[in-house]
C-alpha cells in the first residue's frame, strides 16, 4: 500500500516547521505502507518554497510542487492529486486547523471498505460567530439548491482511493468545488468526526471576499438555481408591474391632478430595468464560465518539482 498526503501551501512560513513534524510522526505510525508528502507551493511570496527546499533535501519522502504563480487552493490541490501516486490519497491543509493525527482513523476506515473517508467537524475553535454562522448558512444553502448533497460542515480534510481520484483528475472543470466534486462522483463514504483546531500560526487565507466567491463557486458549478430565481424575479416583476397598473388607474379615476405618463415611466424603469440587469449579470456568470472552459488553458503551470525520480511519474 502506498499513501499519499496532498498540502496545498500558501505563505505557511509560520506553521511549516510543526506540520511536516506532526505529519512525519503521523506517517511514521502507519504500518504496512510507504508514504510521500506532496507538498504544493501555490506561489507563495514569503519563505515558504525555500523552507519546502530544505525539508525535501532532508526527508526522501517529501515531494515538492511548486507553481508559478497563485492559482487558489483548489487547484492547489487539484496539482497535488495529479503528483500523488498513493492507493490512498489525503488531502490536508498546512495551517493544522485540522489535525493530521485523525490520519490513521481514515486509514482503518478505508481498509474497512470505504473510498471516501471525510472529516465532520464536531467543534470549531479559534473562529468567530459571523464565520460560524456563514459556514452554517453556505453549506445549508448549497444543499438546498444543489441537486448532490454535499455532508454540512465538512470542508476538504479526507482520505480517497485511488479510483475516486483517477475520476476527480478526469473531471477538467476550471472552478473546481472539491468536496461537491467528490459528493457527486459517489462510491462508499463516510465521516470521520474530530474537533477542529483554532490555527496554529499565520492568517487565514478566506477573507470575507473570497469566501463569497468560493460560495459563488460552488453554487454556479453544482445548481441552475440562479437561472431559475432569474425567472422567477422576473415573474415577480411582472406581478409588481400589473399592481403598478392598477394603481395608476385608480389615481386616474380618483384624483383631479394627474402628470400624464408618470406612471408608466416609473413602472418600465423601476421594475423591468431591474430585472434585466439582474438576469443578464446571472446569465453573464455562467456565460462567462463557459468562455473560460473553451480557451482550454492548463488548470495550473508548475515552475519546479523536486523529490520526484526520472523513472517514477506521476498518475495520471
Amino acid at each position: 500500500m502506498m499513501l499519499s498526503i496532498v498540502v496545498p501551501c500558501y505563505n505557511e512560513e509560520a506553521v511549516l516547521g510543526e506540520l511536516h513534524r506532526r505529519l512525519i510522526s503521523v506517517v511514521d505510525q502507519v504500518s504496512g505502507s510507504d508514504c510521500e508528502i506532496v507538498y504544493v507551493d501555490d506561489g507563495s511570496d514569503d519563505q515558504t518554497a525555500s523552507m519546502l527546499r530544505q525539508l525535501q533535501s532532508d526527508e526522501p519522502r517529501v515531494r515538492v510542487v511548486s507553481l508559478s504563480r497563485n492559482f487558489g487552493h483548489q487547484l492547489a490541490v487539484t496539482a497535488g492529486l495529479e503528483h500523488a501516486t498513493g492507493d490512498a490519497v489525503v488531502i490536508i491543509d498546512a495551517d493544522l486547523q485540522d489535525p493530521p493525527e485523525v490520519i490513521p482513523e481514515m486509514i482503518a476506515r478505508w481498509r474497512d471498505g470505504y473510498q471516501v473517508v471525510y472529516g465532520l467537524r464536531a467543534k470549531r475553535a479559534g473562529e468567530t460567530t459571523f464565520k460560524l454562522w456563514t459556514a452554517k448558512a453556505f453549506y445549508r444553502l448549497i444543499n438546498r439548491v444543489s441537486e448532490v448533497e454535499i455532508p454540512l460542515d465538512v470542508g476538504d480534510f479526507r482520505l480517497i482511493d485511488r479510483q475516486v481520484v483517477d475520476v476527480l483528475l478526469a473531471m477538467p472543470e476550471r472552478d473546481r468545488f472539491l468536496r461537491g466534486m467528490i459528493s457527486w462522483v459517489g462510491f462508499r463514504q463516510v465521516a470521520v468526526i474530530y474537533e477542529r483546531a483554532a490555527r496554529h500560526a499565520g492568517v487565514t487565507k478566506y477573507p470575507l471576499m473570497k469566501m463569497l466567491r468560493f460560495a459563488v463557486d460552488s453554487v454556479i458549478s453544482f445548481s441552475f438555481a440562479p437561472l431559475r430565481l432569474a425567472i422567477w424575479v422576473g415573474f415577480a416583476a411582472i406581478t409588481a408591474a400589473v399592481a403598478g397598473i392598477v394603481y395608476a388607474l385608480i389615481i386616474r379615476i380618483y384624483t383631479t391632478t394627474w402628470v400624464r405618463g408618470w406612471a408608466s415611466i416609473f413602472t418600465a424603469v423601476l421594475f423591468l430595468g431591474g430585472v434585466q440587469l439582474i438576469t443578464l449579470g446571472i446569465v453573464g456568470e455562467y456565460v462567462g464560465r463557459i468562455y473560460a472552459e473553451v480557451k482550454l488553458r492548463p488548470l495550473y503551470i508548475v515552475r519546479e518539482k523536486l523529490g520526484f525520480d526520472a523513472t517514477r511519474k506521476p498518475a495520471d
